[in-house]
This record gives structure tokens, C-alpha cells and sequence, in this order.
């Protein structure tokens, strides 16, 4: 496959067709609320709830269009910041993880993931407006996650917790933590990101695979369970891990290439070029589909390690963004994506989930940010 990134194509998909179709038709004007899914002829589904963690990821996607220029961004990322402060139920219940159209509570469950992006959310807004406001949304998540959620080590991923530990939301939480001190340059959020590397380094990473689930003392959980790895999410902690280390001085570049040769080696269909949904930490494949994120986190982990070791990402980029923008986000109306492909290729979406966005929104804005870096390689 070619090794040149579309850099035109990402641009234009990003702020001249998805931007737009989500200010738009992803706002429901009536409920004044950032909708779940929109149908394949761009209109808004009814699902019947609406999820925390996307209202957060949709104010972060427009906080950050926001930064970069786009006009509408800043009306939206407020909009945003209005929907979390109204979500808010007091410092002893925190935010609920699904409400309905009208914002009342369906699940008030507390969870770790849902409150990451809530303080995400939050940063964001802080980063394009530097109010007050969102300030102090930052706080009173950390607050609570901290009063509520902290376990021994770690966090725990829900209350009360059910099942087994989990690291996804420990992952997000690092990542809303980095971003909250990149903002504030404030302390709090910077030792909570400390603790969460810690905790990846002693506990989460084998030096190959990265585990999803985990017992009450972060042992890897017993069964098939404990041998079930995620590419997507390995490459996703190796472009954080590398964030990390740019903020803090820390050299987190064997890490992050330990987490990206496995997903390398084990994760992308050599065929298709997809990055697959679920394999054993042998390396077996356990779900040879693929949904889009896991495409867009290959895209942001070669550009992390491009950033901090030199290597050339353009191959790996260029075969990903070609694949989204050919397959995934190759709808009638631009602006939309198919959520996922099966193992044999074929399209397995019956609609588009708002919480995407966010995933393509950052790996496209971070091949844009390092364009010139990387055609700089071909000079």
C-alpha cells in the first residue's frame, strides 16, 4: 500500500463533512442534548438513553475544534460543559452513567469510565475557554472519583463493583488526568496520572500483552478471561503513555513499543490490514473483526513513537487513514462511518454511535498536527 497520508481527504472529512453533521443533525435542539446515534440518512435515533461518557466526548470533540478554529466549535463545547453541570447529582452520587431524554437518572451507577470522560470533557473546555466554570467541573469529578472510586491500588470501575477489575477506565482516566494537568498545571492531576503508570508498569503489562481483566489484587483474572487482549487498546495506551512522557520527562518509549509490537505482530489482519477486535495473549485471534476506534488508535500509537524516537510512521498511517476513509467512513452522507467490519469484510452496523467520533476526531487532528514533521520525512 501506498505510503502517502491523505492529508487533504483527512482534513476535508474532518471539518468540512463530520464537524458539521454533528453540530447539526448530532444536537437534538428540543432536549438540548448531544444525541447517542444518528441513522444512515444523517438523522438522530431515539435510543432511549443518553450516556454520560458522550456527552463528555462530544464536548471534548468540539472544545478541541474549538482550539484549532472552527467556528462553531466554542458555542458547542459550552453546550457541552451546561449538559455535565447539569448531569452533576451532588458529591455523593457523582454522575449517573445513563439518563433520558429529558435528564432524568435511568442508571445512576457510578463508573470510573463514564467519570474519566467527564473530567476529559471538562479539561477540554478549560483548555479552549479558561473559565472558572469547567475548572471546577475538573475538580469535583477528581473529588469524586477520589472519595468514592479509590480502591488500594487503583480505582475500582464501578460502585458497588461487580465482577472482575477492569483496566479500560484506569486508561481513560490517565488520559482525562494528563490532559486536566496539561490545563491547570496543577499537581493533583499530575500525581494521579504518576499513580496510574505505576500501576500499568507494575500490574497491567507483562511486558507484551496488556490484560483486561483483572482479580481484586490485580492478578491476571483466571480462564479465558485473563487471556484475552484488545490491540486497540494496546496501541491506545502506547500514544498515552508517550503524552506522558512528553509532559513529564519520563521515558515511557520501551513501553509504548512493547504494547505496539504485539498489537504489530498479533492484531493487524495482514490481509485486510484491519486492526482486530479481541485476540489471546498468544497471539490467537478471538474476534477477527474489527470496529473503527481500533483502526484510528494504530493511526495515533506511530505517531507517538514518530514524536519520540524518530521513527518513520507513514506506512502504517497512510494504511489506516486509506482504510477508514475507503471502508469505514465511506458513507453516502460524509461525515458518517460504518461501526464495523466482520471477520470476512463485510459491513455489521445498523447505526452511528456519537461516541466514535471522538476516536477518529483525535487521530485524524493528531495527523494534521504532525503533517509537517512527517512530510518533512520525504525532503
Amino acid at each position: 500500500m501506498s505510503s502517502a497520508i491523505p492529508f487533504d481527504e483527512i482534513q476535508r472529512w474532518t471539518f468540512d463533512a463530520a464537524l458539521p453533521l454533528w453540530a447539526e443533525a448530532g444536537y437534538d435542539l428540543q432536549s438540548q442534548r448531544f444525541v447517542e446515534k444518528l441513522d444512515y440518512s444523517g438523522e438522530p435515533i431515539d435510543a432511549g438513553f443518553h450516556r454520560t461518557r458522550v456527552t463528555g466526548r462530544q464536548t471534548y470533540v468540539f472544545s478541541h475544534a474549538a482550539i484549532l478554529g472552527w467556528e462553531q466549535g466554542m458555542t458547542l463545547s459550552a453546550e457541552g460543559a451546561r449538559q455535565l453541570d447539569e448531569l452533576y447529582l451532588g458529591p455523593d452520587k457523582g454522575w449517573p452513567r445513563t439518563t433520558d431524554r429529558e435528564g432524568a437518572v435511568l442508571d445512576g451507577t457510578p463508573d470510573l469510565y463514564d467519570l474519566a470522560f467527564v473530567l476529559f470533557g471538562y479539561a477540554w473546555r478549560h483548555k479552549a475557554a479558561r473559565d472558572q466554570e469547567s475548572r471546577a467541573g475538573m475538580h469535583r469529578a477528581m473529588d469524586f472519583i477520589d472519595t468514592h472510586l479509590r480502591a488500594e491500588n487503583g480505582f475500582w470501575h464501578e460502585l458497588p463493583p461487580k465482577g472482575w477489575r477492569l483496566q479500560n477506565p484506569h486508561m481513560h482516566l490517565l488520559e482525562a488526568s494528563l490532559v486536566s494537568y496539561e490545563a491547570t498545571g496543577e499537581t493533583r492531576f499530575l500525581a494521579t496520572a504518576r499513580e496510574l503508570v505505576t500501576l500499568f508498569r507494575d500490574k497491567l503489562f507483562d511486558g507484551a500483552t496488556l490484560a483486561e481483566y483483572f482479580d481484586t489484587d490485580w492478578n491476571r483474572a483466571e480462564g479465558h478471561d485473563g487471556q484475552l487482549v484488545e490491540p486497540g487498546h494496546q496501541l491506545e495506551w502506547a500514544w498515552i503513555l508517550v503524552q506522558y512522557g512528553k509532559l513529564t520527562g519520563e521515558d515511557t518509549v520501551a513501553l509504548a513499543e512493547g504494547l505496539v509490537r504485539f498489537a504489530e505482530t498479533h492484531g493487524v489482519d495482514p490481509q485486510t490490514g484491519r486492526t482486530m477486535q479481541v485476540v489471546l495473549d498468544d497471539g490467537a485471534a478471538v474476534d477477527a473483526g474489527a470496529r473503527t476506534w481500533p483502526n484510528t488508535e494504530r493511526i495515533k500509537a506511530h505517531l507517538a513513537l514518530f514524536e519520540a524516537t524518530g521513527q518513520d510512521p507513514r506506512a502504517a498511517v497512510a494504511a489506516s487513514s486509506r482504510l477508514l476513509l475507503d471502508q469505514y467512513l465511506n458513507t453516502p452522507i460524509p461525515g458518517l462511518w460504518l461501526e464495523r467490519f466482520t471477520a470476512e469484510g463485510e459491513p455489521d452496523a445498523d447505526d452511528v454511535p456519537a461516541s466514535t467520533l471522538y476516536h477518529v476526531f483525535l487521530a485524524f487532528t493528531e495527523v494534521l498536527r504532525l503533517q509537517e514533521k512527517i512530510e518533512a520525512l520525504g525532503r
